[in-house]
């Protein structure tokens, strides 16, 4: 099949990767949009995975008040350069992560953070993670991928590695 501009140009609309991963994968696909999307998702995990070994030791503090100003959040997410810590495709990362956080009430970052002892004590332990794990819970803009995916996704469009390193939410009232 012929993978004309127009079609490169709507799978990056799409996907946001660049014009020549684009059209890789619609080659690969055949011209099929949902099999370039998944060739792309699966080479963006790969890619995440190789970054994943880089030092980041830049990033930005979000912080977001929720309306009414009863829910705030404090959220640290690294990346390798000051360059991408200022890019607004990371800056928006930040500010969802930090709604969905204030939203969903995360305890832990990922699986490896929850304790032992914590998760001995759950009955249904993949479920207990799915819901207190932010990198496993599904965004809540998007509930069909997870905060995992849209960081990787991140990543693979960006480059660089990318990590979700700590965060803090305060809630009037609630004490820990």
């Amino acid at each position: 099949m012929n993978i004309t501009a127009e079609m490169i140009k709507e799978l990056r609309e799409m996907t946001s990767c660049g014009v020549i991963e684009c059209k890789k994968a619609l080659e690969e696909a055949k011209g099929d949009f949902e099999a370039a999307q998944k060739i792309l998702r699966k080479r963006g995990l790969e890619l995440a995975a190789k970054k994943g070994g880089r030092t980041a030791n830049e990033g930005r503090i979000e912080a977001y008040i929720h309306p009414g100003a009863k829910i705030g959040v404090l959220v640290e997410v690294n990346c390798e350069t000051d360059f991408v810590a200022k890019n607004d495709d990371f800056c928006k990362f930040t500010r969802d992560i930090a709604m969905h956080i204030a939203a969903t009430s995360p305890k832990y970052v990922k699986s490896e953070d929850v304790p032992a002892d914590v998760l001995a004590k759950e009955q249904d332990s993949d479920s207990f993670i799915k819901e207190k794990c932010l990198l496993e819970q599904p965004f809540v803009r998007d509930p069909a991928k997870t905060i995992r995916d849209y960081l990787n996704e991140l990543i693979a469009r960006i480059g660089e590695n990318i990590f979700i390193n700590r965060f803090t939410r305060y809630k009037v009232s609630e004490v820990e």
